[in-house]
């Protein structure tokens, strides 16, 4: 294991976009980890808010913080790569700039991978707050949970800003593809490409991670988002010959998309659907 003061075991990316109500609250949240031996990498993707403002804030008070500032706007995917492309650590964390890290969140990931050489990503159960930061409920996988092909292929599992990746394991299967199919659903299709290779993908049962969701806006996403995830997961079905099997999973965005705001509302609090 590298020595503190060296070189960072942890390359913490994160990408910004218009996020100034809750940014500060994630970047604290990863600065009060424990677990110190990290660098924090951030891509702005040419925010227009505070957020620029916020994010040299922190950049003067914490060295470990880096600031990548986007010419234009080129969404998540390629944020996240360019963060990588300079990353350092043998560890890739995600974090949302909207979400909050419990902070034993790394110190247990870094554990667990060490002590699971096999495993290349690891993942948590985490709790969804409100605007308010109100914890309203929760994911509840089993620990030690193994993701399967089918299951990746299925729905997204694994909690995009929970995990913990190898750096080499992400780099083998060519970072984040950037496409209009992968603008809202990058992180299914990661799943899918690592399972593909037959990496070790695993969630913990340990909660670290506060996910936020604006419960105003839970079905904010545009249904154009939702017929490229849809055509995704069509691609991804037919690619591993799963359509059959599988085939009412790839209309669920297009489903859920058309269910009334109120109904949808009261069924994604219980957790019956996701996003």
């Amino acid at each position: 294991m590298r020595e503190m003061n060296k070189e960072p075991l942890i390359s913490v990316i994160m990408g910004v976009y218009n996020d100034q109500r809750f940014l500060k609250e994630a970047i604290e949240s990863i600065l009060c980890q424990t677990y110190k031996n990290f660098e924090f990498i951030i891509c702005n993707d040419c925010s227009a808010d505070q957020s620029t403002k916020i994010l040299e804030k922190y950049k003067k008070i914490d060295n470990r913080i880096t600031i990548i500032n986007n010419k234009k706007n080129m969404g998540l995917a390629a944020s996240l790569n360019r963060c990588i492309d300079i990353s350092k650590g043998d560890y890739i964390a995600r974090m949302d700039s909207d979400d909050r890290a419990l902070s034993d969140r790394f110190s247990i990931q870094v554990e667990y991978l060490n002590e699971h050489p096999e495993t290349s990503v690891i993942g948590t159960n985490v709790y969804y707050i409100d605007n308010s930061s109100n914890r309203y409920s929760k994911t509840e996988f089993p620990h030690m949970k193994s993701i399967s092909l089918k299951e990746a292929v299925k729905q997204t599992s694994l909690i995009h800003p929970s995990v913990m990746m190898r750096k080499e394991a992400i780099l083998n299967v060519n970072k984040y593809t950037v496409t209009e199919l992968t603008c809202r659903a990058e992180d299914y299709d990661l799943w899918c490409k690592m399972k593909e290779e037959r990496m070790v993908l695993e969630i913990i049962g340990d909660y670290l991670l506060e996910y936020r969701e604006d419960e105003s806006g839970i079905k904010k996403r545009k249904y154009v988002y939702r017929i490229q995830e849809a055509k995704l997961k069509f691609y991804w079905m037919k690619r591993t010959g799963m359509t059959k099997y599988l085939f009412i999973y790839a209309l669920k965005p297009l489903i859920i998309g058309m269910i009334p705001k109120k109904v949808y509302k009261k069924l994604h609090k219980r957790r019956v659907i996701d996003v």
